[in-house]
Formats: C-alpha cells, structure tokens, sequence
C-alpha cells in the first residue's frame, strides 16, 4: 500500500512536471511583420527573450496574413499575425485557429491607382487588371470594395501577386490597381505619388493575432507570457509614436515620411477580443458567402464567435 501510495505522488508529480513543460515550451516560434508594428517592438526589444530566459525565441518574417497563416497551420510559428478578417476565412476553411488578442486597427489597405491613372471610381474597374494577394484582408477589401458599386470578382481581372509584387506591378503598368498594404502603400503615396482610389476604414478589419486551437490546450501559459509582451509593445507604441516611426523606417528600410504615414492610419487602443470586433467581422464576413469563398451552407457568423478566444488578454490585462 505504502508503495502504492508513493507510485501514485510519482505520478502525480511527473504529470504536474509534464504539463508545466508544455505550458511553456523550450522553444516559441513567432512571426513579425511591417504591417504588425508592434511585433517589431516586441522582437527588437527582446521583450519575449527577457520574460522566458529558458525558453529559445524563433521569429519568422512575413509578408502577409496568407503567409502567417501558412506558417501557422504548418507548425512554423506559433503565433501569426495577421487580419481578422483573413483569420475567419482560414477557420471557415477548416484551420482549427483561435483569435487570442488584438493587436491594432490599422487603416492599412486601400484600392490603390497610378499618379497619372484615368481610373477614377470604383465603376471605373470593370474589366480592369486589380493586383490583389489571395486570402489576405486588401483581397477582402477589394470584393467588399466593388460590391458596393454591384461588381463582384468575375467582373474584374484579380491578379494574385504578394503584396510587394502588386506594387512593383502597379508601378510598371502591368495592372490597373493594387489592393495595398501599408508600409508598401505608404511607400507608393509618398515615393511614387500613386493615389488612394477608395478608402473604406470599415473594411478593414483588425490586426490580430492567432494560435492554433491545440496550443491553447497545451501551452496556456506560453500564450499568456506573448500576450503580456504585446501589451508592453503596445503601451510602448502609443507613448512613443516618433521611436516606433524609426523602428518601422528602420526595419522595413523606408523613409521615415513613410513609417509616419502608415503609424498616421494605426489606432493602438484596442487590445481584447470583443463583441465590437465579433459584430464588425460578422458584418464584413457576408462577402466570404457572396464570392463563394467557403463552403456552402457556411455559417460565418458562428465561425467568428467560434474564433475569438479572449480570455488570456482580459486575464493580462487586467492584472
């Protein structure tokens, strides 16, 4: 019995140790990106590296939220950075994924034309070459965009470039418009006097950032230690908005003038997942059914109440 006994706190003990190993693993891999100012802050601050010394930090450069996204359901990162609205199409799509914190609203993209374009409404499109990168909020916006003037996808040529492709193309003339994404945005505005054919800040859904729904379950811990650190990057981005303008100039290597430009459009208020987002994305969320972008049947609205997970950044921030 006595044996029993010790058998069973043996057990005990090494199950407490096991699952405090998987709370926080020896190593978190994350993504950073121009369009998620503060992952920059949190990567070049070293915030995570000082908050979990035994733990070794991967950080992993993306282009956009399709690439997060990848990366995420591939186990190459952790953590992804990316739209809201991008998130809820890759759950609708089956990606089992959970929205855990809020990292900004960003006015990030716009339907973006060449300085001396012809095009001057959005009625203008039809038929038209629109750069656009699958999958990430500026393609979201872009059909929301044109349903708005009663055009859908069919109706224009949609190019799928990466966003720094659908730039380079706009400014060559290869297509008509760019769906953009700052800092690239900015970039064409300042550099090349390209024009911000229609602006919509309702279209833009938020910068979020996402874990797979096994990690929640595995690593609770580790998702609270990377929430923490974002709220100290966003703190510092708000109260410091001229050294994050370098941050971002610095590290994207563009002008200063543009860093400002794109920060101008980033609001760093928001930091819990809310029913304010849930309602702003079930309201964007229509136009995954329009242009046949889920399955049929797909009830986006519960996809989107499925997808926030906020109790981690309401557990951090209220402490």
């Amino acid at each position: 019995m006595k044996n029993f006994k010790l058998l069973s706190t043996s057990l005990i003990l090494g199950l407490i140790g096991t699952y405090t190993h998987a709370a926080v693993p020896n190593t978190l891999k994350l993504d950073y990106a121009y369009y998620a100012p503060t992952s920059l802050v949190v990567k070049e601050q070293k915030l995570l590296e000082k908050a979990l010394p035994k733990t070794e930090i991967k950080w992993v450069f993306s282009q956009g939220s399709n690439r997060s996204l990848e990366y995420l359901n591939s186990g190459s990162v952790d953590f992804a950075s990316t739209a809201g609205l991008a998130a809820v199409l890759s759950r609708a799509n089956g990606s089992p994924i959970k929205t855990v914190y809020i990292q900004s609203q960003p006015e990030w993209t716009a339907l973006v034309v060449a300085k001396n374009s012809q095009i001057k409404s959005l009625k203008d499109l039809k038929g038209k070459k629109i750069a656009a990168t699958k999958g990430t909020d500026p393609f979201l916006f872009t059909l929301q965009a044109l349903d708005t003037v009663g055009l859908n996808k069919r109706d224009v040529q949609l190019v799928h470039l990466q966003h720094p492709d659908g730039k380079t193309a706009l400014e060559r003339g290869q297509v008509d418009a760019w769906a953009g994404l700052d800092p690239l945005m900015a970039s064409a505005q300042v550099q090349s006097g390209a024009k911000l054919l229609y602006r919509n800040i309702g279209f833009n859904s938020y910068s979020v950032l996402s874990v797979k729904e096994s990690f929640t379950q595995q690593s609770p811990e580790a998702i609270e230690a990377v929430i923490k650190a974002y709220e100290q990057a966003r703190k510092w981005a708000k109260a410091n908005p001229e050294k994050l303008a370098e941050l971002l100039a610095r590290e994207s290597k563009l002008p200063l003038n543009v860093a400002k430009l794109q920060l101008s459009r980033t609001n760093f208020d928001q930091n819990i997942p809310s029913a304010k987002q849930i309602a702003e994305l079930q309201k964007s969320g229509g136009i995954l059914n329009e242009e046949d972008l889920v399955r049929k049947g797909t009830n986006v609205n519960q996809i989107v109440t499925q997808l926030f997970k906020p109790q981690y950044a309401q557990k951090v921030v209220s402490k």
